[in-house]
């Protein structure tokens, strides 16, 4: 029978203090980052320019239908040598990382602005607001409601995502636990006190996530 022994791994608690802080880090960047780039990807979408709805389509579906772990090998390993420049591990797990989450937020945002009825753009043109200001002053704020919980889910997936910036040696949460594992050959303990910190990290996140939706329905 398999003997417990978290006192061992618990030692190495500033190791998994300063892991919980890089992912905390490269969760909160990446999301900031993918906020502008899904806000930008999403007006390129909805704009009358086939160019650049057809530019927006393709890096969304590059992204969407690509495993994340593959594109952080590609922009580590193969985008630097595609443009001449060095690239070291942060800058492409923070790029890979935003890219990624960009196109889903794009998706998100688009489909809370799509979900509003077209007679709120009406009744804005009829009151003489061009279309940039009706969207940031009465289509905005009423989808932004609608796509909270999308966002904070899939925020908190990435969240989650993070743990895979492991694979290009970025000291992470995931990174430090096999740290940890390899100086005391206790992995049980390392992955499950990892497991243990992502769950305290992320639960109330998807409460909100819950409580968001639950006020949702009864506002409508």
């Amino acid at each position: 029978m398999y003997h417990w022994d978290f006192q061992v791994v618990w030692q190495s608690w500033d190791l998994f203090l300063w892991g919980a802080w890089i992912t905390l880090a490269y969760t909160f960047a990446s999301i900031l980052l993918g906020i502008v780039i899904g806000l930008a990807t999403c007006f390129a979408r909805l704009s009358n320019s086939t160019l650049l709805n057809g530019i927006a389509r393709i890096y969304q579906e590059v992204f969407r239908c690509t495993p994340l772990l593959v594109q952080l090998l590609w922009f580590y390993y193969a985008f630097p040598l595609l443009v001449g420049v060095e690239m070291n591990n942060s800058t492409a797990a923070i790029l890979t990382l935003s890219l990624y989450v960009g196109a889903f937020y794009a998706e998100i945002f688009r489909g809370g602005i799509l979900s509003i009825e077209r007679g709120q753009h009406e009744a804005a043109a009829a009151l003489g607001m061009s279309s940039a200001k009706a969207m940031w002053r009465i289509i905005m704020p009423q989808a932004v409601k609608r796509m909270l919980p999308a966002f904070i889910n899939q925020s908190v997936t990435q969240f989650k995502n993070t743990s895979l910036i492991s694979v290009i040696s970025v000291a992470e949460l995931a990174y430090m636990a096999a740290v940890v594992n390899g100086q005391t050959y206790r992995p049980l303990e390392s992955y499950t006190l990892v497991a243990v910190i992502y769950f305290l990290l992320l639960f109330p996140l998807t409460q909100a996530a819950d409580y968001i939706e639950r006020r949702m329905r009864v506002s409508d």
